[in-house]
């Protein structure tokens, strides 16, 4: 009898991204705001990644993950922005059940490959701290590389899993999503198909694939903060602490942003809160990561410099 109800059911092609369409006076507002945001954002990135290949002093384990991460925001931010920002525009928040989960597909797919990129870059700040005298033995090419390769992997594989069972999902209404991308929960709550066996395979890939490298993420701060407290000089803690602590604001405003968002209670206030937080590590995080590692960072504001002069010689011939 069930699968005859079921069968009766016309089946959803397509399903409305609400966004933020309740706030109908500050549409423009909200389109300009955001599509500064995605300039500054893939600007910003993009020259991170230009910097880190032309500049030789710039071909470290630090600045080959930084790349990579700023190469992945790139794509990250292309995944959700420039949806929201044609919604803005047009007024059309429908997209096809096929697109949503594409978009959650690349969505899933480089979050968990942020997760462990950060993870490889807290340890390598951990090593460089903690242990100088093995940094150069232990963080050679060869080790970044699979550490970079085994990232993009993992989020790949365990995606294209996740991916695989959502398509094998019967949509037949209700098909108002309200967020402003297409998240895992939302998308779940829409099907009419038996989620359950589903949501616990997704529940425990997620788990293995994202706790390990967030332990990890931690435990290498818990050492590096205490190897920071012990060093003599004052100097020398101000000089340790300025190599991480671009780092761990990106790490604190990326994870604390995720454990709300899917971790806390989904009370009536929370809710209400939930996008504003997803704002937070979809739109902020990639936007802060060029801002804060080309402002604090000597290095880098040093290879732009000479970027820029070789670019101003070269005009001038």
């Amino acid at each position: 009898m069930a699968d005859t109800e079921q069968g009766n059911q016309t089946s959803v092609t397509e399903f409305i991204l609400l966004g933020f369409g309740d706030l109908v006076d500050l549409q423009i507002l909200l389109f300009l705001l955001f599509l500064v945001i995605y300039i500054v954002t893939v600007t910003g990135n993009i020259l991170i990644v230009a910097l880190v290949v032309a500049d030789q002093h710039l071909h470290t384990p630090m600045y080959f993950f930084l790349g990579n991460l700023s190469c992945l925001e790139t794509c990250y931010t292309s995944t959700i922005l420039p949806r929201m920002l044609a919604s803005f525009l047009t007024g059309d928040r429908t997209i096809s059940v096929s697109g949503c989960i594409a978009q959650f597909y690349f969505f899933g797919f480089l979050v968990t490959v942020e997760c462990y990129l950060l993870s490889a870059m807290s340890y390598d700040r951990y090593l460089a701290i903690c242990k100088p005298l093995n940094y150069a033995a232990i963080m050679n090419n060869a080790i970044c590389r699979q550490l970079a390769s085994g990232s993009w992997m993992t989020g790949f594989l365990v995606s294209i899993i996740i991916i695989f069972l959502i398509s094998k999902l019967t949509f037949c209404g209700p098909s108002v999503i309200d967020h402003f991308f297409c998240d895992f929960t939302p998308i779940i709550k829409l099907s009419c198909s038996d989620t359950h066996m589903m949501e616990l395979v997704t529940f425990m890939l997620t788990f293995i694939t994202t706790l390990p490298p967030f332990l990890l993420t931690l435990a290498t701060y818990v050492y590096i903060i205490s190897t920071i407290l012990r060093i003599p000089s004052t100097t020398g803690k101000q000089k340790a602490f300025s190599i991480c602590s671009s780092h761990l604001i990106v790490v604190t405003i990326f994870y604390g942003a995720i454990m709300i968002v899917y971790m806390l209670p989904k009370t009536d206030t929370l809710r209400d809160l939930n996008k504003v937080f997803s704002v937070l590590y979809t739109v902020l995080t990639p936007l802060v990561n060029p801002l804060i590692y080309s402002l604090r960072n000597k290095e880098v504001k040093e290879a732009l410099r000479k970027a820029v002069r070789k670019c101003l010689a070269f005009t001038r011939m």
